[in-house]
């Protein structure tokens, strides 16, 4: 029998890759050089503020804002769009007319008007309408203060775009499930929360943790409120010693933070909706670098051909 020869296995190479990571890099480090040596950029001052008492107050406003609202947008959200779907053509047009009105208005229109309400209704109370019976009167400039105005302004706006996002995620949903749901005989909120929900919930985490990272940038409109959250503290610091770049980066860098733990949080979260797709869990960015480090070169394997 005559010897086979071995035959060793040459890795693709991708020349043009390799110029464009390197490229990126010297762009990359050219930026860095240029924002790190700059003295004009007074990293000094951005260190002094970073961990000061003032903003950090004002970043717990911000989460705080960002919290209630994307709960309150998520409850409200979800009903409008369970609304959205039902047959009743009437709780339909509603939910369609809100989701209309609240995503065409800007949301510091919205914070302005909630600011202002008590200027347009003095006293709020529960009543038949075109009716003279209402009880319960309660003096709007006590109820609408600058917190409350905030979160029910972020929430309101929000809710309209939680709300197509819910519906999309149903909407993703095999018309089949809706049926095999139906068939067992489970309620209709069983059926929902139980079967309908979980498969709909891939569909809704990626663009609804975009939207809470919206949410949370979005926090900073509420300066006209004159409440003191991160970016208006920010602003009523640098109005008083000029220092408007550094602590405009101070806020850019806890924003940036903020993001990074929600995008985190994300990928954590699709982790764990993925078990219900695969046994395994899809390994983590980490986990998959290190594999691709260890792992043995394919010019160093050698592929066997044995003849029949």
């Amino acid at each position: 029998m005559d010897r086979v020869p071995k035959l060793q296995v040459v890795p693709a190479r991708y020349p043009a890759r390799t110029v464009g990571a390197v490229v990126a890099l010297f762009i990359l480090a050219g930026v860095v050089q240029s924002v790190a040596l700059n003295p004009r950029w007074e990293w000094g001052v951005f260190a002094r503020w970073f961990f000061d008492p003032v903003i950090l107050q004002g970043l717990g406003q911000t989460l705080l804002l960002t919290l209630c609202g994307t709960v309150f947008s998520l409850i409200f959200g979800g009903l409008l769009a369970l609304a959205r779907l039902s047959s009743s053509w009437l709780l339909s047009s509603l939910a369609w007319g809100y989701i209309w009105l609240f995503r065409s208005l800007p949301l510091i229109v919205v914070l302005i008007i909630l600011y202002n309400f008590s200027y347009l209704y003095e006293t709020l109370s529960i009543g038949v309408p075109f009716t003279g019976l209402s009880w319960g009167h309660f003096q709007t400039i006590n109820v609408l203060g600058q917190f409350p105005a905030a979160v029910i302004g972020l929430t309101l706006v929000q809710a309209a775009y939680s709300a197509e996002i819910i519906r999309g995620g149903f909407l993703g949903v095999d018309e089949g499930q809706f049926e095999a749901a139906s068939a067992l005989g489970l309620s209709a909120f069983r059926r929902t929360v139980r079967i309908i929900l979980p498969q709909a919930l891939r569909a809704i985490i990626p663009t609804a943790f975009n939207e809470i990272i919206s949410l949370a940038k979005g926090t900073a409109m509420v300066y006209v409120l004159a409440m003191p959250e991160l970016f208006y503290t920010i602003q009523m610091i640098y109005n008083r010693n000029q220092e408007v770049i550094p602590l405009l980066m101070v806020g850019a860098a806890w924003y940036l933070i903020i993001t990074t733990v929600l995008s985190v949080i994300q990928h954590n979260v699709e982790r764990w909706l993925a078990r219900s797709v695969s046994r395994e869990p899809k390994p983590s960015g980490w986990r998959q670098w290190r594999t691709r480090v260890t792992a043995v070169p394919p010019s160093e394997e050698i592929v066997h051909v044995r003849s029949h």
